[in-house]
């Protein structure tokens, strides 16, 4: 997203308060994407819905579907995603514009195809005493998820921070104005919002795409190569989405801290809400990440390679390299200091807010905790960013695993130790992840020049 970091700190150059609030505003959007703002639609389409729709379970029922639909297409898709990512990167250095939009429809079609026949099993045998329409929009909620996920990637290679911004906005109105306008369909009716809103959200995302990336081929399937396949990309894919999912299915599908909602579905209203208001908190964090951290620090990594390819001194190749040092610092700091606000801020606001929401105060100690761990994401992400440029996949491949495995472990004993300790597990499982990426990412900071010049 350096692109439209870069355009986005143009305004910034007009320096006043109006092109502030106008920057940061599209980053925040922007940077946030499709999970978080669906994890706003759905809950703008249930506070608006409570009131009409009878039985109130029905409202339930469709957050949590929709729930299952984004945390499980999150993770299938996530073995796709990094690994052309760096596909369409390559692509663009070698200057091959040619064979990205048809290696971008092969991985849609796989993504389609084996998300459909997946889907299309799970619907049918674990879903018997729901209806066809219900099963059938379940099914295509997963797949347009699944191509959504998909189209991100390009998105974020883009300059045109004003036609995503739009294209979001637009979206996720006719999400929620359909769900909103079929409600009185009940379960089905609101399902089929949400779906026709997804679709005309990707339908737009094609657009730009198509618009942005020209071939004189339809489909290729270059991206399976095994010379340009990366096996450690796609499996930090999906250990990092794993990650963020398995601690909240653990509660899902623990019988003491959840509740069968529709079918094989369960839910945990005693971790899940928290969880979903404390994501809402990183929307600033996020804006800060693409504007400051992940732009600096790209002018910063271009100027010290282009040092060294064109032979430059060592005091001028050193300046550049005390330069990312020195981004990295202030991004994660920036980071650190706005989510510490925003977090201050919620734990003097909390208790209006749940109140306002109509949610018991005794959800406060975890909205907390919740905060804490979702704020120490944005920073982990700003930590895997660098390695990601510095191209040290093999420890983002041990720090993704060890978040998968520690949230695992430290989840499984926050549950057995009781309702006190529910969320810890999460929160301390990203805490030491993070603090391990920052001690393995200063010691390959310190010694970047030797391994530039000397493990080539």
């Amino acid at each position: 997203m350096a692109g439209i970091g870069f355009e986005l700190r143009k305004i910034l150059r007009r320096d006043n308060l109006l092109s502030l609030l106008q920057a940061y505003s599209y980053a925040a959007l922007i940077s946030s994407g499709s999970w978080i703002m669906s994890i706003v639609g759905i809950l703008i389409i249930g506070v608006m819905s409570h009131a009409v729709i009878v039985p109130g379970n029905v409202v339930v029922q469709f957050q949590v579907s929709i729930t299952y639909v984004i945390s499980i297409s999150l993770i299938f898709t996530g073995v796709f995603q990094l690994a052309l990512t760096r596909f369409t990167a390559d692509r663009l250095f070698e200057k091959d514009m040619a064979s990205i939009l048809p290696n971008f429809h092969a991985v849609s079609f796989t993504v389609t195809v084996a998300g459909g026949i997946g889907g299309l099993l799970c619907v049918m045998f674990l879903f018997p005493q729901q209806s066809v329409l219900y099963r059938l929009l379940l099914l295509a909620a997963f797949v347009i998820m699944c191509n959504i996920w998909i189209a991100t990637i390009f998105l974020s290679g883009m300059k045109q921070y004003k036609a995503i911004f739009w294209m979001y906005a637009l979206g996720y109105t006719i999400t929620v104005l359909a769900a909103l306008s079929l409600r009185g369909l009940g379960l089905e009716g609101l399902m089929a919002g949400f779906v026709i809103g997804q679709a005309v959200l990707l339908m737009a995302m094609m657009a730009l795409i198509l618009r942005n990336f020209e071939s004189d081929r339809f489909i290729s399937f270059e991206f399976y190569r095994k010379d340009l396949l990366y096996p450690s990309l796609m499996a930090i894919g999906f250990f990092y989405n794993a990650a963020i999912w398995v601690d909240k299915m653990m509660f899902w599908f623990t019988p003491e801290t959840s509740q069968a909602v529709i079918g094989p579905l369960r839910a945990s209203v005693i971790y899940d809400l928290p969880v979903f208001l404390a994501y809402l908190a990183i929307i600033p964090g996020m804006a800060i990440f693409l504007l400051r951290m992940e732009t600096d620090f790209v002018e910063d990594y271009d100027a010290f390679y282009e040092a060294v390819r064109s032979g430059a001194s060592l005091e001028t190749i050193e300046k550049h390299r005390n330069g990312m040092v020195e981004t990295v610092r202030l991004g994660l700091f920036e980071i650190i200091k706005i989510q510490t606000i925003v977090t201050l801020l919620l734990i003097v606001a909390g208790e209006a807010i749940l109140k306002w929401l109509g949610i018991s105060t005794l959800y406060l100690p975890l909205l907390y905790i919740d905060i804490i761990a979702a704020s120490l994401q944005v920073v982990l992400l700003g930590i895997l960013n660098v390695f990601f440029y510095l191209d040290k996949r093999a420890i983002v491949l041990w720090l993704t695993g060890a978040l998968v495995v520690l949230n695992v472990v430290l989840t499984w004993i926050s549950i057995a130790l009781g309702p006190a300790f529910f969320g810890y597990g999460f929160a301390i499982a990203v805490f030491l992840v993070v603090l391990a990426g920052c001690i393995l990412l200063s010691r390959k900071l310190e010694v970047l020049e030797y391994e530039t010049f000397m493990l080539q």
